[in-house]
């Protein structure tokens, strides 16, 4: 049987060579193309059974190769428009011209296979494991949102300068993510990224296991040794210990470091990215890392924000975690209804993305129908309730108006009742209360103002 031949027209060669390996991997044979121009030519050369065709492309751009197709008559080919920042309107133009499907990049594997598969009626499984591979730096942090697209483009801006770099962010958030986005796009990608979680070092490792050590049987490297002329990535640097915090000092200060047991200076070359939570950068912080390291290691800021700072990306989110648990664990294709994709948009998400990707997986693993209605999202997020978590993190859609009051006025009182300085009476003229009704509520909603709570 003749294999299928599919034409892969996009302008970014990274895309085609990815593209051209993985389905001829799959027993395809595949041509590419980098612009229309090659696209028409090799088109006229031999009919393709499959195009896939990026939607922009520099010099023409391929909603219009489409309609030049069509309207010429020579559209005798299921043709897939491909983009990383589509718009319904021309999804919806692309399908009226006689596109039979729509990928969204960054190219899920799975997805890309089953459409492929879909188009040509093959009905083919993938078959190589070469073919499960997905190459990281063609993907990027997903989020189409302003607040993603501008972070993205710090970290575009930053990766090529050698400096540290301190990210700040709740857990859960992709700290590491970015951190190994900054390593693909620097100059030191082609070295090692290493990942540090700060709390595996005890004062009894740390020393060792950061600078290394020698003895008679050898040298037994360290982090800094396995860094060498890449990335350290130290996530929650606020748990660093005493001992640790004083290698790294040391080392940063005099740019090189003497392994346990050995005589010899090792020049430093690593690029530190650390990660700790907010606040914990800040001269105010009550926390045990040392000022003196954190000024070696804050030379560059970059704040992460919670996912519920950028909520309209929650559906690509969902879409993006369904695909990529399906082709790590070969799990069932199961998809969000758009009620429970809005109740999701709307969820704040106390463990931030940690908490999606989890979610995710629970519903591919238990469910059995192929939509996950809203009634199913209701009853998991019911079971993962915070309990006494900040109000931003509270889940008031879940509540009745009167619990979701509730919360809302104990936190609102505790946080201006801790402006006031505990005194009630200053609460009662900060929040525009008559005080003896003040006091009820307080006590209704159990809000501790202390003894001193009457005192002006």
């Amino acid at each position: 049987m003749t294999a299928a031949q599919i034409l892969v027209v996009d302008d970014e060669s990274d895309i085609r060579d990815l593209l051209q390996e993985i389905l001829s991997e799959e027993g395809y044979e595949v041509r590419a193309a980098g612009d229309a121009a090659e696209a028409r030519n090799l088109r006229s050369a031999e009919s393709p059974d499959l195009v896939l065709l990026d939607i922009w492309m520099p010099d023409t751009d391929g909603i219009t190769l489409l309609r030049e197709w069509a309207d010429s008559g020579s559209l005798e080919f299921p043709v897939v428009m491909m983009s990383g920042h589509g718009t319904v309107d021309t999804a919806v133009e692309a399908t009226r011209l006689g596109a039979v499907d729509f990928i969204e990049k960054p190219l899920s594997l799975a997805k890309l296979l089953r459409t492929v598969e879909k188009a040509l009626g093959s009905g083919r499984q993938p078959q190589s494991e070469a073919a499960r591979r997905m190459l990281p730096k063609l993907v990027a942090p997903i989020g189409k949102s302003r607040v993603m697209r501008q972070l993205r483009e710090q970290v575009q801006r930053v990766a090529p300068h050698d400096t540290n770099v301190l990210i700040t962010g709740e857990s859960g958030t992709g700290r590491e993510a970015f951190a190994r986005y900054l390593h693909s796009l620097s100059a030191r990608s082609g070295r090692p990224f290493v990942p540090l979680v700060a709390a595996s070092l005890t004062e009894e490792n740390a020393v060792a296991g950061l600078l290394g050590s020698e003895s008679a049987d050898g040298t037994t490297e360290g982090y800094l040794d396995k860094a060498a002329g890449g990335i350290l990535f130290i996530n929650e640097a606020e748990d660093l210990c005493e001992s640790a915090q004083r290698a790294l000092l040391g080392a940063l200060e005099s740019e090189s470091y003497v392994r346990v047991g050995g005589t010899e200076s090792v020049p430093l070359n690593v690029r530190f990215v650390t990660s700790v939570q907010p606040g914990a950068e800040q001269p105010t912080h009550s926390g045990r890392l040392r000022r003196d390291l954190l000024s070696h290691l804050n030379v560059i800021p970059l704040r992460v924000p919670p996912l519920r700072e950028y909520s309209e990306d929650v559906p690509d989110l969902l879409r993006y975690y369904v695909d990529k648990l399906i082709d790590q664990e070969g799990l069932p294709l199961r998809r969000f209804s758009v009620a429970a994709q809005n109740r999701l948009r709307n969820y704040p998400w106390p463990g931030n993305m940690s908490d999606l990707r989890n979610l995710v997986h629970r519903f591919l693993m238990l469910g059995n129908e192929e939509e996950i209605s809203l009634d199913e999202v209701e009853e998991a997020l019911a079971l993962q309730a915070p309990v006494n978590a900040p109000l931003v993190k509270q889940d008031l859609l879940s509540m009745t108006l009167r619990e979701a009051r509730e919360h809302f006025e104990r936190a609102y009182l505790q946080q201006q009742l801790a402006l006031c300085g505990g005194k009630v009476g200053r609460l009662a003229a900060r929040v525009g209360m008559e005080r003896t009704h003040l006091y009820r509520k307080l006590r209704n909603l159990d809000v501790d103002f202390g003894k001193g709570g009457s005192e002006d």
